[in-house]
């Protein structure tokens, strides 16, 4: 695993990455389109929570590709890219279970945003996370999780799942909870496994 971990590290691996990122990210910002059409401009932020994630990630290839790293964007990146991405896996799960044909978009859906929360997970010995990036990502994670479930700024669901919104706004800040701390495990913790990025 050690040396699956060093090759994502290397340019070209981090180059392609990004773009396939870069890509990720805008088609997110389109998919949310409508949504944000219809967002009053104050919460316009809080809306696009996927290719928010990802877009902090593209930041962090960038920086990587630099040779520099920045701890903040590295624990939005983390948190959000494990919170987001296995909230859209369980929110297509969940519409199929409760009636919905689920159709190839929602399988690529599934897959895409599963391997958003495994990419981060992968790169975390890269991260230099510091307890203070950490709590500032929590508010920023939690505040979200207000903006969303109780001004009702939360993405779109299946209407399968729709009469479900509170158990999913409930379910949404217990996912925030333990994305916050495999983030504390994974990037902060003292001890834990780490790599400097391959040289050029």
């Amino acid at each position: 695993m050690q040396l699956f971990i060093k090759f994502l590290g290397m340019p070209s691996i981090l180059t392609l990455l990004l773009i396939v990122n870069i890509l990720g990210t805008i088609y997110g910002y389109w998919w949310y389109k409508v949504q944000l059409e219809q967002t009053p401009s104050i919460f316009l932020i809080f809306v696009p929570d996927s290719p928010t994630a990802s877009l902090f990630f593209c930041i962090v290839l960038v920086l990587f590709l630099s040779k520099k790293s920045n701890g903040l964007i590295e624990a939005l990146a983390l948190v959000t890219l494990i919170k987001y991405g296995l909230w859209a896996v369980v929110m297509n799960i969940a519409g199929g279970a409760f009636g919905d044909e689920l159709q190839w978009q929602n399988y690529m859906l599934i897959a895409s945003h599963f391997g958003m929360a495994v990419q981060a997970v992968l790169f975390s010995p890269y991260y230099r996370i510091k307890v203070w990036h950490l709590m500032v990502t929590a508010v920023w994670t939690l505040h979200n999780d207000i903006i969303d479930y109780v001004y009702g700024m939360h993405p779109w669901v299946s209407p399968a799942i729709s009469d479900y919104i509170t158990h999913i706004g409930y379910f949404t800040f217990w996912l925030s909870i333990f994305s916050i701390t495999v983030t504390y495990f994974l990037g902060v913790k003292k001890n834990r496994h780490t790599l400097e990025l391959p040289s050029l």
